[in-house]
């Protein structure tokens, strides 16, 4: 997952040269900040602390911790996030890391309001110890280069953030339209798609992709689309029916249409469509017989 964020980020040697111009982020800073490592350690254990009683001290942020075991276990991991502050680099594997610890908040549902104040937190902690150790001048130019690589990695776990909650809506998305077009196999070559609602241009796309790739898959001979739930048959769902008959056609099936109420029936008519490519009926057990029957198959009924 990592990996895939890197790429669509264009976080490669070229991207992240980029983006540390862009925060301003030195092989100066970075070693400003290597020097002061010993300071770091010396104070991690109480900077981490003091993260987690923020954290820890507000129910909307403290209900992502359920456990003692779940504390131990984060605290550890930011004391080595802390630390990597202060270890003079800012490679591709220093970002892999900071990415993979912003697809691990997103993954738990840590939002970003709680991920920006932790940040916060940090650069007041980091400006206090800094300040109340080293002179004046040194411990400002160190927080200045703290500041560069904390909003350097908030820029990262933001961009996870937008990044996996994309491939949520998208993974969502997909659901819908497959719940919304569900093609079911009724029999050996035999394919029904049962369509309900409202069929606008975007759904009739997603339609006849959807019907075509089950086709492929099912090597179906038939094709039965149902009707019965559509409320209405214009000239657009009317256009989009032979469409999808005509590219069943050219996969080697055919298509029976299915649930022909006395009103549609009128509106074809009366519109003027040619539906005479495909085998119509009005009930969809007859349309099943008959998709049967193509393929030399026949519902028997047994004795009583």
């Amino acid at each position: 997952m990592v990996t895939n964020f890197m790429h669509r980020l264009n976080i490669d040697d070229r991207g992240l040269a980029s983006r540390r111009a862009f925060f301003e982020i030195t092989d100066e800073d970075l070693a400003r900040l290597a020097t002061h490592r010993g300071l770091a350690e010396s104070h991690s254990g109480e900077v981490v602390e003091k993260l987690y009683h923020l954290l820890l001290g507000h129910p909307e942020s403290r209900a992502f911790f359920p456990d003692d075991s779940s504390v131990r276990r984060v605290k550890q991991l930011q004391h080595t996030y802390f630390l990597g502050l202060f270890e003079g680099r800012c490679d591709l594997a220093y970002v892999e890391n900071r990415l993979r610890v912003g697809a691990a908040h997103e993954r738990i549902g840590l939002a970003p309001q709680w991920y920006i104040g932790a940040y916060g937190r940090y650069l007041r902690l980091i400006f206090d110890h800094l300040f109340g150790e080293l002179g004046a001048a040194e411990a400002q130019a160190a927080v200045q280069s703290a500041t560069k690589l904390v909003l350097f990695d908030m820029s990262l776990a933001i961009d996870t953030y937008i990044a996996a909650n994309l491939d949520t809506v998208a993974r969502h998305q997909a659901a819908i339209r497959e719940m919304s077009t569900p093609v079911i196999k009724v029999h050996q070559g035999v394919l029904l798609l049962p369509l309900i609602g409202t069929v606008d241009s975007h759904r009739a796309e997603q339609i006849m992709e959807t019907l075509l790739m089950r086709v492929v898959e099912e090597q179906a001979r038939a094709v039965i689309v149902d009707i019965a739930g559509v409320p209405l048959v214009d000239t657009m769902v009317a256009d989009h029916l032979l469409k999808t008959t005509e590219a069943v056609r050219l996969l080697g099936a055919q298509t029976i249409l299915t649930g022909i109420s006395a009103q549609i029936a009128r509106t074809i008519v009366q519109l003027g469509v040619d539906i005479s490519a495909m085998h119509t009926r009005a009930r969809l057990a007859d349309g099943i017989v008959l998709a049967l029957s193509l393929l030399g198959r026949e519902i028997t009924a047994k004795a009583p």
